[in-house]
């Protein structure tokens, strides 16, 4: 069985740092890229601290998301990366603003460092239409 993949490309979020997609679509599922918060216009962490970042970072996730045919009420896991896990209460509720009701699985890690700096990233897995 050949298992058929679609690369996907969002133009309101911003450009790839690197070599890979913005997400991957294959057999019903959306597998984003994490995305973290950069401001797509110019290329720049916005400014604000993590509470900004994350907001952010879940506006490009839904770029991509939209781009792929999917949004935010059908993804079924996410999986944010905080460079400090003291940050998790200030990001999670930004993040409860995404996912009212229903949310996804989730997990959430500390790690030592993020692209650019950044002191949070997401990314997701959805269904897509």
């Amino acid at each position: 069985m050949k298992v058929k993949k679609q690369v996907v490309s969002a133009q309101n979020a911003p450009a790839a740092i690197g070599p890979y997609s913005h997400a991957i679509k294959a057999e019903g599922f959306v597998y984003t890229s994490g995305q973290v918060g950069m401001d797509p216009n110019t290329g720049n962490l916005v400014p604000g601290g993590v509470e900004a970042e994350a907001l952010q970072a879940l506006v490009n996730l839904g770029a991509v998301l939209k781009a792929a045919g999917s949004d935010y009420s059908l993804v079924v896991k996410t999986l944010v990366f905080l460079k400090d896990i003291n940050d998790f209460a200030a990001v999670n509720a930004i993040y409860a603003g995404f996912f009212p009701q229903d949310p996804p699985a989730r997990s959430a890690v500390q790690v030592s460092a993020l692209p650019k700096g950044a002191l949070v990233e997401i990314e997701a897995v959805a269904l897509h239409e």
